[in-house]
């Protein structure tokens, strides 16, 4: 499967996309609303940040409790009861009155789910795409981060129009409807197909399964490089509102069309022989050039900077592709789970370290630390990932 083409053909990938796009559309229009809101209540970039990225920073309680259930719960079920409940949540912030602390409190409860979701979709997307060893998981979660991308484009675009037309809470009531839509194409065009694995999920079998995937010495490494760089540059990003508040949904959409450009070269056309030799190189591009902050550059020079910094996310596409060849079967969900909590809890705590930087210095002084540290934890973790992947290792092999 190396085509977009064969890919589309797939049973029930398309609604496994459409179900996706809706839902990462409803989280960019909802998260810059709510954080226009908590900036214009408070004027503090910290909140401002936790009312974007909160929900990411949650999921290392879902990562902690509940992935166990990642492959052993009906999907369909799982992808539709959360976007239903993320549309709640997201109903009750828009109530008049609320007070900050609370709406903030609503942020983070809709991450602790949302761990499990991740990963459902991403196990899903191994089962329906299938074939590794020929790219598919590749070119299927690149396309994911491509929908991603667009979605985030067109919703920053999007949701600061709306913000300014009608309100962040009007904007707010429009997230919630595309959360309405996405459970709707999750259930009505997933199969019932059944759980990937036999047992009840539960805490236990959670943290054994945690403690089992982070016992092995090269998926540990793998974990390492997904997490920290990405969340340290996502903590850049967190600091664009209070940076250049005007201009804020410009920089979030060049950093999507930045992040779209990766994963479509990444995702098809970079060869397989490039692929082990690109990832650090990609882990680096994605911080230096935050660097040229520290000269309060132009507008444009500024764009051009996030638009190039985005391309080195794709450097998780081919960690991904190395934390599946590393992972035995009945474990894909709940690892690619455990990779999408920690990623997105990373992004939290990056967003926090962020906002608080800033306010003892400046955004963008807090970004030049942030690339820095950025770029020095890829450094330190790059020998650890040259080893080649021999076939789906075993865990008593990789065990530290």
């Amino acid at each position: 499967m190396r085509t977009y083409r064969d890919l589309f053909a797939a049973p029930e990938f398309t609604p496994l996309f459409a179900a996706c796009s809706l839902q990462v559309a409803a989280q960019t229009v909802g998260g810059l609303a709510l954080g226009s809101l908590v900036y214009a209540r408070t004027g503090s970039p910290l909140l401002s940040a936790l009312a974007m990225f909160g929900p990411a920073l949650a999921q290392v309680v879902g990562a902690l409790t509940l992935l166990s259930a990642a492959d052993r719960l009906p999907p369909r079920a799982v992808l539709a009861g959360l976007s239903l409940f993320l549309c709640l949540t997201t109903l009750l912030q828009t109530a008049p009155g609320l007070p900050t602390a609370a709406a903030l409190t609503l942020v983070l409860l809709q991450g602790v789910p949302s761990a499990l979701g991740g990963g459902v979709r991403y196990g899903l997307l191994t089962d329906i795409a299938g074939d590794t060893d020929k790219g598919g998981y590749l070119l299927g979660r690149s396309v994911l981060n491509m929908s991603s991308g667009i979605c985030q484009i067109t919703g920053y675009a999007l949701g600061g129009v709306l913000v300014t037309a009608l309100s962040p809470r009007g904007t707010l009531l429009i997230a919630a409807g595309l959360y309405v839509l996405s459970a709707a194409v999750a259930r009505g065009g997933l199969g019932a197909r059944p759980a990937r694995a036999a047992g009840r999920p539960s805490l236990r079998e959670t943290m054994r399964g945690n403690a089992l995937l982070w016992s092995s010495v090269p998926r540990r490494y793998v974990y390492l490089a997904l997490w920290v760089p990405n969340g340290l540059i996502v903590g850049c990003e967190a600091l664009f509102v209070p940076y250049d508040t005007v201009h804020a949904g410009v920089l979030l959409a060049s950093a999507a069309l930045g992040m779209l450009a990766g994963d479509i070269l990444t995702g098809r056309f970079l060869p397989t022989r490039l692929r082990t030799r690109l990832g650090a190189p990609l882990r680096l591009l994605l911080a230096v050039p935050y660097l040229v902050f520290g000269l309060r550059p132009s507008l444009p020079v500024a764009l051009a900077a996030v638009a190039v910094a985005s391309i080195g996310f794709s450097a998780s596409l081919l960690l991904q592709e190395r934390l599946v060849a590393l992972t035995p079967d009945e474990l894909s969900g709940h690892a690619l789970g455990l990779h999408t909590a920690g990623m997105l809890t990373m992004q939290g705590v990056g967003a926090l370290l962020a906002g608080a930087l800033a306010q003892l210095t400046s955004p963008a002084a807090a970004m030049v630390v942030l690339a820095v540290l950025s770029v020095a934890v890829t450094l330190v973790l790059g020998p650890g990932l040259r080893s080649p992947v021999s076939a789906r290792a075993g865990d008593s092999t990789c065990a530290a």
